[in-house]
């Protein structure tokens, strides 16, 4: 006799991430879920030649990767910053395939011109001086003042993926993510519930606008994170973790 497959829960995760920045997230998730962890194209092991890094090119990677893996029902996407980028393009384009969506540090709006001046900015960067040179800039303020110098293993593991991220993925992506639309009014009509995770220290992802952001969706979960930055789910990942399995269990039953 056949049994019911899973519920999945999908883990998307940031620019010039990996998989690996999920490892200790998800070490507590009950047995009841399938786990999946995906590299985004370009990211982590996933260095096959990537022609397109819109997010919807991403998107289309996810759905496939999906498809290997067996999974054809509605998934629960758990995403943080670019990864949730990547989710709301998957769920403009695939609504059938969510059942509900977790963004951790991330934005339904599209970059402000101030936002998309900058990428270009550090693109150039990145192009001068390598991708090294500026792993050691980009990742610290990443994280709330108080997190700065106590987290400095999680500091270390983002500084380590992101220099091992190709140079042409970390310009590649930042181009990508530049070019998004603004994703709101997909918010504002989800038919599945919608987390928002917000970090009060964020310099990635403004803090009023997450808020502003949780509102939005007809079911609506929220978590304001007084000492994160924009990195909630290593900052402060036993909330976090605590939260989407609230969603988890909304979304899924349990």
């Amino acid at each position: 006799m056949s049994t019911a497959p899973l519920p999945t829960i999908v883990f998307l995760h940031g620019f010039a991430e990996s998989r690996e920045v999920w490892t200790a997230f998800t070490r507590a998730f009950p047995d009841g879920y399938r786990l999946l962890t995906p590299n985004l194209p370009g990211h982590g092991t996933n260095l096959a030649p990537v022609p397109d890094f819109s997010m919807e090119a991403q998107a289309r990677y996810v759905i496939d990767y999906l498809a290997q893996k067996n999974c054809s029902g509605p998934v629960l996407l758990v995403c943080h910053s670019m990864g949730g980028y990547v989710a709301l393009a998957l769920a403009e384009r695939w609504p059938q395939r969510v059942a509900g969506l977790a963004l951790i540090n991330s934005s339904a709006l599209a970059d402000t011109e101030e936002k998309s001046q900058n990428r270009e900015k550090n693109i150039g960067f990145v192009e001068r001086h390598g991708v090294a040179k500026f792993m050691e800039s980009f990742v610290r303020p990443l994280f709330a003042p108080v997190n700065r110098d106590r987290l400095t293993e999680a500091r270390a593991l983002l500084e380590e993926i992101g220099k091992a991220t190709p140079e042409t993925t970390i310009t590649g992506a930042m181009r990508g993510m530049a070019a998004r639309p603004d994703r709101t009014a997909l918010l504002r009509n989800a038919k599945f519930p919608v987390l928002t995770v917000a970090g009060k220290h964020d310099v990635a992802v403004h803090f009023e606008d997450a808020v502003r952001q949780a509102a939005l969706p007809a079911e609506a979960h929220a978590l304001f994170l007084e000492g994160s930055g924009h990195q909630a789910y290593l900052e402060q990942p036993e909330p976090t973790r605590a939260a989407v399995l609230a969603l988890a269990a909304a979304v899924f039953g349990g």
